[in-house]
């Protein structure tokens, strides 16, 4: 008879391409306290699960998830932790629209129409999410982001392999260092992805060597997360083609929704940021704001996901790989 030490639930779906884990049963007991305080507790006391469903075998090195909470805060509906192959993320862009799909599409929430809204505490701060919803399916998905800023200009940093590369440093929920790929001679497409992931780790290592990043209001978001790559659209409907690389080399086949919220954009105007797979988010600056003594923007990002399985992950006490292993 076998013996499990471990059952976790999730439900699968996928943002542009992206995959999203949600986590809704199975979690340890977290102790009370903000999101930021509850992320820093799984951190500290319970990485361990976060490894079991991101690495190899149950997961893959790209994978992505998200840890379903109560809400901490009086106007929330959920909190939401997000994880990858390195750690946790302060705000996930294609994750909040994964959620809103799968809550409404599997009827988590009481659903209105023509849209629903659902709320969560993220750790960068409070996101409003609308889903469509028709009275039988869930569609486009749309969120006010927390504000966007440009952090530093043409911070110029020296790459092993692509010689001196000039970008910004911009935070839409996470930070961001944001090139154009034309510098190295690249263009955002699949098959330079391996090009792509070595421009993003040399730049984010490069960046990190250089400038100490620190949120204005709060540091627990003192982290640069990764590297966009934009170029020159390379699929239909976009206004551009961009990749994120983040934390661990991990290659974001969406367009990336918190790096979508960091576009220098006007007031009012619309966007559609491009994915390396062809995906598209469609982005629109709503109000001009502060943060600290940063100029910033509030800003709609909108996007589809779809379903792909609900699973019951088990640890057989014998499995020789508990938290999985890593492996490219």
């Amino acid at each position: 008879m076998l013996s499990y030490t471990r059952t976790v639930q999730t439900i699968d779906a996928h943002t542009g391409g992206e995959p999203l884990r949600i986590v809704v049963s199975g979690l340890p007991k977290i102790p009370a306290g903000t999101i930021l305080e509850q992320r820093a507790w799984l951190r500290e006391h319970r990485d361990d699960l976060r490894r079991f469903l991101m690495n190899e075998p149950r997961g893959h090195a790209d994978m992505y998830g998200a840890y379903l909470l109560p809400p901490v805060t009086a106007g929330a509906d959920f909190g939401v932790i997000f994880i990858h192959n390195e750690g946790y993320s302060d705000m996930c862009g294609h994750g909040i629209i994964a959620l809103g799909k799968v809550l409404v599409e599997m009827g988590y929430v009481e659903r209105t129409q023509p849209q629903t809204r659902i709320c969560f505490d993220a750790p960068a701060g409070f996101i409003e999410a609308f889903v469509e919803w028709d009275g039988v399916r869930a569609g486009k998905v749309s969120f006010n982001n927390v504000p966007a800023f440009i952090y530093r200009r043409d911070v110029e940093v020296q790459t092993p392999g692509f010689g001196k590369i000039v970008g910004d440093i911009v935070f839409g929920g996470a930070f961001y260092y944001y090139i154009s790929a034309a510098q190295a001679g690249l263009t955002v497409k699949p098959e330079l992805v391996r090009q792509l992931i070595q421009l993003g780790a040399e730049t984010k290592a490069a960046v990190m060597a250089k400038v100490a990043i620190a949120h204005p209001l709060e540091p627990g978001l003192n982290t640069l997360y990764g590297t966009i790559i934009d170029s020159e659209p390379n699929f239909p409907a976009a206004d551009q083609s961009n990749v994120c690389i983040f934390a661990d080399r991990e290659v974001d086949r969406s367009p990336t929704g918190t790096g979508t919220s960091g576009r220098r954009l006007a007031l009012n105007q619309s966007y559609v940021n491009g994915s390396i797979v062809g995906s598209n988010f469609g982005v629109r600056v709503t109000a001009a704001t502060k943060v600290g003594d940063f100029d910033g923007a509030l800003t709609e990002v909108s996007g589809y996901a779809h379903i792909m399985s609900t699973n019951q992950w088990v640890l057989e006490d014998s499995d020789p790989f508990p938290t999985g292993f890593f492996l490219r």
